[in-house]
């Protein structure tokens, strides 16, 4: 089931994550919840906080996530993913590797050549010949099923990455897809991305 939650702040939207994941059983249905959030800063379970560069106001939610630190913000499509691993016989990396294909499947359809890195759970291009990040990514596990997702940048002010370790990498570039020259909105790219994603999880049960 694909969910369209259109612009929402980051916390309800975890909150109703944890309150979805927590009433579940093994006959409920997997979803996909699609979003955008106003500017927040997110740092994961072992996210430290000196890759907080400076603080320029936006606001800093530690949440339950995989990961260091990460930026949302209008023009970023957020793709949760509410999915019973136990059911779809995955572990958590497959999964992972599952999501970043479908990110990968899809910008290979846009004429994009991206990547991910085992070491480094995301999805990346070359821009100027300089390794970009396009999609940052993180889970959480919590009785055999996921919450949280991946972002990709679509269309986005990239200046509050500027002020972060993006992921917990001093230096590392961020990019979006109208840098690539891409015209996509969020919704368009949620609408192409979603039926990609729920392919791919599912494809090896």
């Amino acid at each position: 089931m694909i969910r369209e939650l259109g612009r929402a702040d980051y916390e309800p939207t975890w909150r109703a994550m944890q309150a979805f994941t927590a009433a579940r059983d093994a006959a409920t249905p997997d979803e996909i919840w699609l979003t955008e959030h106003p500017p927040v800063y997110t740092l994961g379970l072992a996210g430290r906080r000196e890759h907080l560069l400076r603080d320029n106001g936006i606001a800093v939610v530690k949440a339950d996530r995989g990961g260091q630190v990460t930026y949302h913000g209008p023009g970023q499509l957020v793709v949760y993913t509410l999915f019973d691993l136990r059911r779809s016989r995955l572990g958590i990396r497959d999964m992972v590797r599952s999501l970043e294909a479908a990110v990968i499947n899809w910008l290979g359809s846009l004429a994009i050549a991206a990547y991910g890195k085992p070491a480094a759970p995301g999805v990346y291009v070359r821009r100027d010949d300089v390794e970009s990040k396009i999609a940052a990514l993180g889970l959480k596990v919590r009785h055999g099923c996921t919450y949280h997702g991946v972002a990709i940048n679509v269309a986005m002010d990239l200046a509050p990455y500027s002020d972060i370790d993006p992921c917990g990498y001093p230096g590392l570039a961020v990019t979006d897809l109208r840098a690539l020259g891409v015209v996509c909105s969020v919704d368009e790219a949620g609408e192409e991305l979603a039926p990609i994603v729920a392919r791919e999880v599912v494809k090896d049960r």
